[in-house]
């Protein structure tokens, strides 16, 4: 187990695991708003850029709702552009507001940050954001059946909480979660785990219900509102992505324990 803290530091060395619960990882850009976005012919560009690696077009228009004194009201429909690969494992989104890369089938840091940069030059080409609002990366992992059984001995206590206690054979539904602001910096580290019933979710955006019970890791990491405008430049994007994603790992080795790592293929 990883006994630092996860905040502040030096990743450890890695492990990798043959066998790791990761269900997802996702990386966003966010900037200021780009309504030739919602155009096919302004997009086509970067479609084509990106079109041998995720060559499935699926056009979303989604509708977003706003209170009222008169009640709920819709908004203007949005335009979403996703570009799925042949595996339909990896996914690109395009709105007129962000960019993000998202996987069901995470091989490797260097794979994802290699293609999140290649779209972020893509975009740089076609899209030319100028500023950027918010970069975020996230990774969640997911737990089940005999893995489920063995929680209180795969993570540290801490994190554990009453699944370790006498009532947790009663525990439907336990969700923790936690939010960090990181020394000397604009970023924050959301950190959210727990035990979930059958069919159900809390984000259906990112974990999908599943007809078993689970335990789920969700680690989210990202900037705060920039004090000044920040220029959209893909180097140094891609370097604190990089960055984010060691950070992330420090603090996944530091909720797991070695009989975790060993369960899922770690030599350790």
């Amino acid at each position: 187990m990883f006994d630092g803290n996860p905040l502040v530091a030096a990743p450890p060395e890695e492990v990798p695991l043959s066998k790791a619960p990761l269900v997802r990882v996702i990386a966003q850009v966010r900037f200021p708003t780009i309504l030739s976005i919602g155009e096919r012919s302004f997009v086509a560009a970067f479609q084509e850029k990106i079109r041998v690696e995720y060559p499935v077009l699926q056009p979303e228009q989604t509708h977003g709702f706003v209170i009222t004194p008169q009640g709920l009201e819709s908004t203007s429909p949005s335009m979403v552009w996703r570009f799925i690969d042949k595996t339909e494992q990896w996914r690109v989104s395009l709105t007129s507001e962000f960019l993000s890369l998202e996987t069901t089938n995470y091989s490797s840091r260097t794979d994802f940050l290699k293609r999140f940069n290649e779209l972020l030059m893509a975009a740089d080409s076609h899209i030319k954001p100028q500023i950027l609002d918010r970069l975020g990366l996230r990774y969640i992992a997911r737990l089940t059946d005999e893995a489920l059984e063995q929680i209180t001995a795969f993570v540290r206590p801490e994190i554990s909480g009453l699944l370790g206690s006498q009532v947790a054979s009663y525990a439907e539904q336990a969700i923790n979660d936690s939010l960090f602001t990181l020394p000397d910096s604009r970023e924050q580290l959301y950190a959210r785990w727990g035990r979930l019933p059958v069919n159900v979710t809390i984000d259906p955006t990112a974990i999908e219900p599943i007809a078993k019970p689970s335990w789920i890791l969700d680690l989210d990491m990202f900037t705060m509102p920039f004090l000044e405008k920040k220029a959209f430049e893909v180097d140094p994007i891609i370097d604190d992505a990089s960055r984010f994603a060691e950070r992330l790992y420090t603090f996944f080795r530091w909720v797991v324990t070695r009989d975790f790592l060993r369960h899922f293929g770690g030599k350790v």
